[in-house]
């Protein structure tokens, strides 16, 4: 059962109960829904009745906002849900999160989000927890998921989870058995008594970032590759991998030297799905130098020969990199692609992102103040920004110490 929320004058929410027995008479055309029994004749104009099975929905009007309408309609499908024929008593693990909980949240979540929940409850909690009767549920069995995934979480089986990972499955279990008791399947959280493993500066996965004689070196050797303007913007601008793909030829000025960043292409399975930038922050403009204006102007002349080698099978879709016949390059592909670029210009090993590290560790590194970098980067504060990448550039531990040893003695 499933439903979603949507805005006319009102929020309003709609419960999909999928099809349902009816009678519409031949005569008016008005259907009747059968709750108990039939009825011999039409009640309004005594015309014959024909038995048929019809889409049933319920809808609820008059919310003053969407919160309140997510609630209403969790409450509905509660209510809905308790004449079905599995009571939660005998429902599973599996049965709750794959047939009620993320069908339920489907429509009021972003794509992106939903994605990440469906990956964890599929390849990570059901193949564990799924089997148990989900009001058995125990803190204890949890934990024993962790300790599984941090064993042997990856799926290639080539070892298991970081911390990190394994505490975004545990916020995807907290949030599925909080809807649980909020829909009056679980009197309490069983996640609430799990100990997921902890994180901090003493357990933060290694950041690898080039140097500047490294990103030189990896540049030099990919000059003439058709992607050398993607991995050359990103490295100048600390861009995500999906929103240099996203970027639009609108969206850049080469006079000016300024690149919006207004969407990100994310993949989902083998399909793309256009984002926008989840904060505020997000959406900003980012200064290019004149090296990389210089780069960017080659790759349109590039574009414009292989628009014309193509002729009508061109891809019209205005993205500024591309494959040859103008379509977008699925993130993965990027991905692949640079790796095998890093392999070849004998550079160390980092990934596609770590690109983007490197431009913020050259950054703070040359002494760019915390707050542009920031601003540069995107992020929703400056304090994540030091979070994140002070602690990749010793020399600036250094600094503080030499100066405050000056200061003093």
């Amino acid at each position: 059962m499933r439903g979603h929320i949507r805005k006319r004058v009102t929020w309003e929410y709609v419960v999909e109960l999928g099809d349902w027995p009816a009678q519409r008479c031949m005569t008016c055309s008005r259907r009747f829904w059968v709750e108990r029994r039939k009825k011999p004749r039409c009640p309004k104009c005594g015309g014959e009745l024909n038995d048929t099975v019809e889409r049933r929905q319920r809808c609820q009007a008059g919310f003053r906002t969407r919160k309140e309408a997510e609630d209403a309609l969790a409450e509905a499908i509660t209510a809905e849900y308790k004449g079905t024929s599995v009571s939660p008593e005998k429902m599973t693990v599996s049965e709750y999160l794959e047939q009620e909980w993320l069908p339920a949240i489907a429509s009021t979540i972003r794509a992106t989000t939903l994605a990440s929940y469906t990956t964890h409850v599929k390849r990570h909690i059901n193949p564990y927890l799924g089997k148990f009767l989900l009001t058995k549920l125990t803190g204890a069995r949890i934990n024993g998921l962790y300790a599984v995934l941090s064993e042997e979480g990856k799926v290639c089986g080539s070892g298991g989870l970081a911390p990190n990972s394994v505490r975004r499955v545990h916020a995807t279990l907290h949030r599925a058995f909080r809807d649980a008791v909020r829909w009056g399947y679980l009197s309490r959280n069983p996640v609430d008594s799990a100990d997921p493993p902890k994180t901090g500066s003493d357990q933060r996965g290694e950041m690898k970032t080039w140097s500047a004689k490294d990103l030189r070196k990896f540049l030099e050797s990919t000059k003439d590759s058709r992607l050398y303007p993607l991995w050359h913007t990103m490295a100048m601008t600390g861009l995500r991998r999906g929103e240099a793909l996203a970027l639009r030829w609108e969206d850049v000025d080469l006079k000016t030297g300024r690149i919006s960043v207004r969407r990100s292409h994310v993949p989902i399975g083998t399909k793309v799905i256009v984002t926008q930038p989840k904060t505020r922050r997000g959406t900003r403009l980012v200064s290019i130098d004149p090296g990389t204006v210089t780069v960017l102007k080659k790759r349109r002349q590039q574009q414009m020969e292989e628009r014309l080698a193509w002729e009508g099978a061109w891809n019209d879709t205005g993205l500024v990199f591309t494959r040859e016949d103008g379509s977008m390059i699925h993130p993965e592909r990027a991905t692949k692609n640079f790796a095998s670029a890093v392999k070849k210009a004998g550079v160390p090993g980092i990934t596609l992102h770590g690109l983007r590290h490197t431009n913020a560790t050259l950054a703070l590194a040359a002494g760019v103040h915390a707050k542009i970098i920031s601003e540069r980067l995107g992020h929703a504060t400056v304090s994540l920004t030091l979070d994140v990448y002070s602690h990749a550039v010793p020399a600036l531990s250094e600094e503080a110490a030499s100066t405050i040893a000056a200061l003093v003695i």
